[in-house]
């Protein structure tokens, strides 16, 4: 069922004892739990998405230097949606009420990005959200409808938990080999080797971290995968798919109802991608790109 809210209908799913809450606007998943154990720190129901929480970020994640890039060639200006640092922001759905349809364990969003400022092309989305014995998967495409190739870019912006834990408690782990350095603006000036200490796994509420990475190690089917863990053993488990190849982690101690939280937050390029070239995939007139990443417990 859906019913109405500040980001727009929310959409509910359950299989079994999972549950997941689907915001309208951005697409985001704002919640998501097991057995009653939160796994995705919800947000009080008459409040704004918070933390761009769970939102879909295309066709560009992160961050674009004075909202200016290089369009093979051509010079393109994108509005500044990011006023404080000077820069264009989180893509151009963040704000997009989706169409959406469901079943009682999944749902679809579309939204359609329309030729605008700074960015002259029409791509078709989709996400789909889709509840399993423990957790989520999720699944995205984009296509090009416009007439010539299309630079395109996506990233998603979930916050987990274990909801019953103390977060500062929480052991991340994160395999990644390689770091952003970032100005003053959270803009990439070159890269660095990760921490050793993320890979082997370093207590939440130690660290403080607003970070780009890339080189993720990918296990044998090809995913990586990210990690919360108890003291008592269980884990949330991140996953993301082929070319998912970049990846933000931003900690937080003003989310809301939570001491600290933090996004682990699924990326195929990295900030100012438009500009470096890095992950940006040129799709052909209506190709497709279908991803994929999810959330399990264990």
């Amino acid at each position: 069922m859906s019913t109405a809210s500040p980001t727009g209908a929310r959409i509910d799913l359950q299989l079994g004892d999972v549950t997941a809450q689907i915001a309208q606007v951005g697409a985001s998943l704002r919640s998501l739990r097991i057995g009653g154990v939160d796994l995705v720190p919800p947000y009080p129901l008459d409040q704004p998405t918070p933390a761009c929480s769970g939102v879909v970020l295309a066709p560009w994640p992160n961050r674009v230097r004075d909202g200016e890039w290089d369009d093979d060639g051509t010079a393109r200006a994108l509005a500044i949606t990011e006023p404080k640092l000077n820069n264009a922001s989180h893509g151009l759905l963040r704000f997009t009420a989706y169409e959406i349809a469901q079943t009682e364990t999944a749902a679809v969003l579309r939204a359609t990005i329309v030729p605008q400022t700074g960015y002259p092309y029409l791509i078709d989305t989709a996400v789909t959200y889709t509840l399993t014995a423990d957790g989520i998967d999720v699944a995205h495409t984009l296509t090009n409808r416009s007439a010539e190739s299309a630079p395109v870019a996506l990233g998603t912006h979930p916050f987990v938990t274990i909801g019953d834990v103390d977060p500062h408690d929480l052991v991340l782990r994160i395999p990644a080999e390689t770091a952003f350095s970032t100005d003053e603006r959270m803009l990439p000036t070159g890269t660095h080797p990760a921490d050793a200490a993320l890979r082997a796994g370093v207590r939440l509420g130690d660290v403080v971290l607003d970070t780009g990475f890339t080189d993720l190690a990918r296990d044998a089917d090809g995913l990586v995968r990210h990690s919360l863990t108890a003291p008592d053993g269980r884990r949330v488990t991140l996953w993301q798919g082929e070319g998912f190849d970049y990846l933000q982690v931003y900690t937080t101690p003003t989310y809301p109802g939570q001491t600290l939280a933090v996004a682990i937050e699924p990326m195929t390029a990295p900030a100012d991608a438009l500009n470096s070239g890095l992950g940006i995939r040129r799709l052909a007139p209506d190709e497709t790109w279908t991803l994929h990443w999810g959330i399990t417990f264990s």
